[in-house]
């Protein structure tokens, strides 16, 4: 098991299965066919993000350098946890991005999804996770990756 350490963007805890992306994570893209079908997995429709395409993102620790696109992504994100599609965390490579920020923040302040949030966990926490290893967040922003 390695351990990483970044800074708390919404606390909280939680041990759930990675969803590695390794490119930005365009929300519109990767949730639109999820909510206009009703798809409680939250399967990515974003097929220009090869490592997540047709991967469901609901529960899931979500692994990602940064989140890219308009800035209605944040209400995507919030909407996905209104739904209860969001995923289990959010685990971010670099400095989290506004579009990010907004999303989280919304969700935690609007809704009763919870969705901890670590950013600034470097370059070698997306080189070492892999989809299907399991994540434990503490509270702290320890994210241990086994």
């Amino acid at each position: 098991m390695k351990e990483f350490r970044g800074r708390v963007i919404v606390k909280g805890t939680c041990t759930a299965t990675a969803l590695v992306s390794h490119e930005g994570f365009n929300t519109l893209a990767s949730y639109q066919t999820s909510f206009l079908t009703g798809d409680k997995k939250a399967t990515c429709s974003d097929q220009n993000n090869p490592d997540i395409y047709k991967k469901p993102m609901a529960g899931a620790a979500l692994c990602l350098p940064q989140t890219i696109g308009s800035t209605t992504g944040g209400m995507i994100l919030y909407t996905a946890s209104d739904y209860g599609r969001q995923p289990a965390c959010m685990l971010f490579s670099k400095p989290i991005d506004s579009i990010g920020a907004a999303g989280v923040l919304l969700s935690d302040i609007w809704t009763d999804a919870k969705m901890p949030t670590i950013d600034s966990l470097g370059d070698d926490f997306l080189s070492y996770v892999k989809t299907g290893m399991t994540i434990t967040v503490k509270e702290d922003g320890t994210v241990l990756v086994g």
